[in-house]
C-alpha cells in the first residue's frame, strides 16, 4: 500500500499469533516495524525473516520503564513513529470463582496497563508524525464469553480509554482506532491451556451459544488486511471503531469436537 511505504509502526505481542501476522502485513506494505514481545526464539526469528525492516525489542509490556525504553529505541533506530498497534494480551479461560491472584493480575497488567504504557510513551512521537493509535479489542466486549469474563472486561476498559483519548488527542492530529477482532485461526493464546481448560471452555461456549455466534474462525491474514485498511486511510478521516468478525457460519476449531 503506497500510502504506508516508509512509515514506522510499533507492534506489541509481535512474536507470534496475530501479532506476527500484523508484522508481516505491515512490512509487506512497505513499513518498518518495531516488534515488542517477551524474549523468545520467535521474537529473534523476526529479524531473520524480515531483515532490516524490523527491530526486534525484548520488552515486558507490564513494566512502564521497559515500554518507555523500547519506544525510545524505536525512535533512535527508525527516526519516527507513525502507528502504534496495541496488540499484546493474555487470553486464558478460567472459572472466575477459581481464578488465582496471578491470573487475575496478569489480565489487568498486560491487557490494560500494557496498552496504557505503550500509548503514553508514544504520544509525543505520534504528535510529531500526526500518527495513529490502533488498539486491538475483541468481539467478546459486545457479548462476553463465559470463562472469559475478565478478558472481556479488560478489553472493554481499553475501548473506554480509547474513546476518551480520541477527543483528548484530536487537536494533536492523532487518530485513535479500536479494531475489535472476532475469532481468528491459529491463535497462540490456547497453546498454554491445559487439556482440562480446553475441554471445559469449549463445552461451555457450545452450551451457551457463543461458539455459533463467533462462527468459523477467520484467517489471520484477513484480519491483518483489516489492520492495513484502517491505517491506510487518508489522514483527514479516521475510524473510531471497526468490528471485524468471521463471516462464515460454523464454530471455532476448538469447539467442533464439543459440538459433536
Amino acid at each position: 500500500m503506497e500510502r504506508l511505504a516508509g512509515k514506522v509502526a510499533v507492534v506489541t505481542g509481535a512474536s507470534k499469533g496475530m501479532g506476527r501476522h500484523f508484522v508481516a502485513a505491515l512490512v509487506g506494505a512497505g513499513m518498518r516495524v518495531a516488534c515488542l514481545a517477551r524474549p523468545s526464539d520467535e521474537l529473534a526469528s523476526l529479524t531473520e525473516e524480515f531483515g532490516e525492516a524490523v527491530l526486534a525489542l525484548p520488552c515486558d509490556v507490564t513494566a512502564s520503564d521497559a515500554v518507555d525504553a523500547a519506544v525510545a529505541q524505536t525512535v533512535e533506530h527508525f527516526g519516527r513513529i507513525d502507528v502504534v498497534v496495541a496488540n499484546a494480551a493474555v487470553y486464558h479461560p478460567f472459572a472466575f470463582e477459581h481464578g488465582s491472584d496471578d491470573i487475575v493480575r496478569s489480565h489487568v497488567d498486560i491487557n490494560i496497563l500494557g496498552v496504557a504504557w505503550l500509548i503514553r510513551a508514544s504520544i509525543p512521537h505520534l504528535r510529531a508524525s500526526k500518527g495513529q493509535i490502533v488498539a486491538i479489542s475483541s468481539e467478546s466486549v459486545r457479548m462476553p464469553f463465559p470463562m472469559l469474563a475478565l478478558y472481556a472486561a479488560t478489553k472493554a476498559a481499553v475501548e473506554t480509554l480509547c474513546q476518551g483519548l480520541r477527543d483528548e488527542l484530536r487537536a494533536d492530529d492523532i487518530r485513535v482506532t479500536i479494531l475489535r477482532s472476532g475469532s481468528v485461526k491459529g491463535g497462540s493464546g490456547g497453546k498454554a491451556w491445559s487439556q482440562e481448560t480446553v475441554e471445559a471452555f469449549y463445552k461451555k461456549i457450545v452450551e451457551t451459544g457463543h461458539a455459533a455466534m463467533t462462527g468459523e474462525s477467520a484467517a489471520p491474514e484477513s484480519m491483518a488486511e483489516a489492520l492495513l485498511a484502517v491505517i491506510g486511510l487518508p489522514a483527514d478521516i479516521g475510524i473510531d471503531l471497526v468490528e471485524v468478525r468471521a463471516a462464515q457460519v460454523g464454530v471455532p476449531d476448538g469447539a467442533k469436537q464439543a459440538a459433536d
